[in-house]
């Protein structure tokens, strides 16, 4: 358990250059009081104590802003940023070494008692806002784009953004276990596809008045 917390303050140092000490982290970081509550509701929880597992997942809302249901799965080195108003369902799992941001929701969308809430892979990087609804997986290394709305399965080192959410890829390829934490360098599917659209109507017009003047050129 001391080593958990252990990593959990480096890895707020490590994500946060706001992060001055390990004291300031220990002391004014939600995130990491909220895994704190997690860690002791989850134990309760697969104890049996499911009420009392509620209660202090209940209280650690109140105190951080973060709500994470006992029974979800988080692995080791989880970064919440800020952390106000992140939802983590029942079914949701986590994987290493994810960062999330305020906001962001880990949700469900059916009524049966089945896996339901996503899981995250590895290195993953879920920006402010984000909701992922549904019990399918974010491939390591993806990052989700700030507001994105997402609601089916993203492939390993894929970029993410829209609503719903597009899958879009950074330059074809990203460096296998890098954490990327850049928010603003998202490309727009849209955008690119209105582009390309644009710069086929140029040449479709090119063409054109190759074709009329040759058509003149005949007629004289």
């Amino acid at each position: 358990m001391f080593d958990a917390f252990r990593r959990d303050i480096r890895a707020v140092l490590e994500r946060d250059p706001a992060a001055r000490s390990s004291l300031e982290v220990l002391l004014c970081y939600p995130g990491v009081h909220a895994l704190v509550f997690h860690r002791l509701a989850h134990t309760l929880w697969h104890h049996g104590w499911l009420t009392m597992a509620r209660l202090v997942s209940h209280f650690a809302r109140f105190v951080t802003g973060i709500e994470i249901h006992p029974a979800a799965k988080l692995g080791p080195g989880l970064f919440i940023d800020h952390g106000m108003g992140v939802v983590i369902g029942e079914t949701a799992e986590v994987g290493e070494n994810v960062t999330i941001y305020q906001g962001v929701s880990l949700a469900g969308t059916s009524l049966k008692r089945e896996k339901r809430h996503p899981t995250l892979g590895n290195n993953v990087v879920v920006g402010a806002g984000a909701k992922i609804i549904g019990g399918f997986k974010i491939g390591d290394g993806s990052r989700i784009g700030a507001g994105s709305v997402v609601v089916r399965e993203v492939p390993p080192n894929s970029v993410v953004v829209g609503v719903p959410g597009r899958v879009t890829y950074r330059d074809g390829q990203r460096v296998a276990g890098e954490i990327d934490l850049n928010q603003t360098d998202l490309p727009d599917p849209v955008s690119k596809a209105i582009e390309q659209l644009v710069e086929r109507i140029r040449a479709l017009e090119a063409e054109l008045e190759t074709l009329r003047k040759t058509t003149e050129e005949e007629r004289r």
